[in-house]
């Protein structure tokens, strides 16, 4: 597959990523109040046993020395984010962790370019720039008429270390290829940074959850763990890593300002009378700057 077919297949993979990520908030809100800290770890171990058929016929899928502390940070990246947003939701407001996550592609970028994978130029800052007041705009128009004001305190200080960790997962992942420590094949990053993930944040949740609660698990809450861990974690995670394959951290993290506009088409389907004219500058700005990502990578496929 040629360059830019690849990259173009990369973006259309993100595209469906961000609607998986959107669509996985309202199921994960229809489960039963469970320990979330357990419930991620069982989601990401069922991730894995999706993908172990594929992982384990793809070369390289035993990490060697070299391999396995880069997976272990990977993962442990990931075990910071979730443990990090699941302790903010009780101590932050919805509005201020939604305002810290739209830094996720711009920590990105400066990581990449820190360690030499991401490509230094104007563009990509000032689209993630124009993408992130998009997703500010639709965070804000989702918070009025609801409690909750911007503020920074502890709870926000936390969940923005997440948001670091979060950041700097596709980040390792793009060096850990580039420098040939990590598996050419997106099925065995994804299993192993997952499963390393899976037990980093299931010893936090053995720590402090009453993990006795996953035994009043309904059928319903399986059957919805089982779709999150497949489709919302085994496949959105794997189009994450093959995107990071060919794009740099920031234009693969860009995409995460689509993940509130597809929540606030799901809003509109369950809430017509919610439709405003309050949402509009939001969705413009977002829709503007993915669109501004896939001309400048054409661009830069046909320059190449």
């Amino acid at each position: 597959m040629s360059a830019p077919r690849s990259a173009r297949a990369a973006h259309l993979g993100m595209l469906l990523w961000a609607v998986l990520v959107g669509l996985s908030f309202p199921a994960v809100g229809m489960m039963s109040a469970l320990p979330p800290l357990s419930l991620t770890a069982l989601r990401f171990l069922i991730a894995c046993a999706g993908l172990g058929w594929l992982a384990r016929r793809s070369p390289g899928f035993l990490p060697d020395a070299r391999a396995l502390p880069l997976y272990a940070l990977m993962g442990l990246c990931l075990a910071g984010f979730f443990g990090a947003m699941f302790w903010a939701a009780h101590h932050a407001t919805a509005l201020s962790m939604a305002t810290l996550f739209v830094t996720v592609p711009l920590l990105a970028f400066l990581g990449g370019a820190l360690v030499g994978v991401e490509r230094l130029s104007w563009r990509l800052p000032a689209i993630l720039a124009l993408g992130a007041a998009g997703a500010l705009g639709l965070a804000v128009a989702e918070s009025v008429g609801q409690a909750g004001t911007l503020r920074f305190g502890l709870g926000e200080a936390v969940f923005f270390l997440g948001c670091l960790a979060t950041a700097l997962y596709p980040v390792l992942s793009k060096w850990g290829m580039a420098t040939g420590r990590l598996s050419a094949s997106a099925a065995v990053r994804t299993f192993w940074s997952l499963g390393l993930g899976a037990v980093l944040v299931g010893l936090a949740g053995l720590a402090v959850e009453p993990v006795a609660r996953l035994a009043t698990m309904t059928g319903r809450d399986l059957a919805l763990l089982v779709y999150l861990g497949l489709f919302s974690s085994a496949l959105t995670f794997w189009l994450l890593q093959r995107a990071t394959a060919v794009l740099t951290p920031g234009a693969v993290t860009a995409y995460s300002y689509l993940v509130p506009f597809v929540s606030m088409l799901l809003l509109f389907l369950r809430e017509p009378g919610r439709i405003d004219w309050i949402w509009l500058p939001g969705s413009l700005l977002v829709v503007a700057a993915i669109a501004l990502l896939l001309r400048a990578d054409a661009g830069a496929g046909r320059g190449g």
